[in-house]
């Protein structure tokens, strides 16, 4: 599932996309396939892609549109970090670890994470480990104000999308053959996005922002 945003900072789903039965879709080769029909259809730019931490996934962003900035949804990486935790101390983990991404630039979210490192890599380093490692994906948010980085740094918005779409299809059962099931989904996203009307809160914050940083990636008329 792709959703982009406008110029106008209206949501919509770019397009839906089943991998072969029976193998796991979601690998770099697939996204790469994806991103290039995306491409080939008429996407002309990518800002920022806001994304899971599929393995290969930021490489083929770059290989398709390379002057896309590549962020790993903050959400996944919390809780790929709190797979690694006992359930009694998951609460305390994930509240020492909320100061690394919400710190106010990227060299205070580092220092965030180096006083997370002295406290909890005894117990668990590999957590500090997973954050070094994607650092450079993790922090692109950091270059924006508060107000507009969660416009930037979740994949919530498929993550709802796709609830909705799962209580879709709970309901059928079975289907006798993957178009058939594609089919119901469409309709369901054909339904659902007619109730997309309004752009993103403080579109216009963000987009005052994407300018400074983009230059003419941003057609001046879109600023009106």
């Amino acid at each position: 599932m792709v959703i982009g945003v406008n110029m106008a900072g209206n949501k919509d789903v770019l397009g839906l996309w089943a991998g072969p039965e029976g193998t796991h879709a979601e690998g770099a080769k697939f996204w790469l396939q994806v991103l290039t029909e995306l491409h080939n259809r008429g996407v002309a730019d990518i800002f920022i892609a806001c994304v899971d931490g599929l393995k290969g996934f930021p490489e083929a962003i770059a290989t398709v549109f390379p002057q896309t900035q590549v962020q790993l949804c903050i959400v996944h990486q919390v809780r790929g970090s709190l797979n690694y935790v006992s359930w009694k101390q998951r609460k305390e983990v994930a509240a020492d670890l909320r100061p690394i991404y919400c710190g106010s630039t990227e060299e205070a979210a580092g220092q965030r994470l180096e006083e997370f490192a002295a406290k909890w890599d005894g117990k668990y380093p590999t957590i500090s480990q997973m954050w070094r490692r994607n650092w450079d994906h993790l922090t692109p948010f950091c270059a924006y104000p508060a107000e507009i980085r969660k416009v930037i740094y979740t994949t919530n918005a498929v993550e709802s999308l796709n609830m909705s779409l799962r209580k879709v299809t709970k309901t059928r059962g079975s289907f006798p053959h993957q178009d058939a099931a594609m089919k119901l989904l469409y309709s369901a996203l054909e339904h659902i996005a007619k109730k997309w009307t309004k752009p993103l809160k403080d579109w216009k914050a963000a987009l005052q922002r994407f300018s400074i940083l983009f230059g003419d990636r941003v057609p001046p008329w879109e600023l009106n």
